[in-house]
């Protein structure tokens, strides 16, 4: 069974597509001197570029992990903006935890399974 690895560096690879599932890396916001609703649209508008990049949208969307520094202070304020991003598409299974962050400065970390476009 092949695999379609998108992005590849010493570390990580951002995108794995096996047998019509995406699989992407954690998603962080490019600015981290901002608030949350800030940070959860940054983070929202790169998971939209790579499941495009990977032939997928949010409707097929199949589970997201949310990871927030401050579940307690950020937690409404971020669904607000999910809400809104998932306004008029499927519902994908999520999670949603509170984890100590690789920087400090970073709110909120996304990861994504979805499945390929048909």
């Amino acid at each position: 069974m092949s695999i379609t690895r998108i992005d590849t560096s010493a570390r990580a690879t951002k995108i794995n597509i096996h047998n019509g599932t995406v699989y992407f890396s954690g998603q962080v916001p490019n600015d981290v001197t901002t608030d949350i609703t800030a940070q959860t649209h940054d983070v929202l508008a790169k998971v939209d570029a790579i499941l495009d990049q990977a032939g997928s949208s949010r409707d097929h969307m199949l589970s997201v992990t949310i990871f927030l520094r401050d579940i307690d202070r950020d937690f409404a304020p971020m669904n607000l903006v999910w809400n809104e991003w998932l306004a008029n598409n499927q519902r994908p299974a999520r999670a949603c935890v509170q984890a100590h962050m690789a920087r400090e400065a970073i709110l909120i970390e996304v990861c994504v399974i979805a499945a390929v476009a048909d």
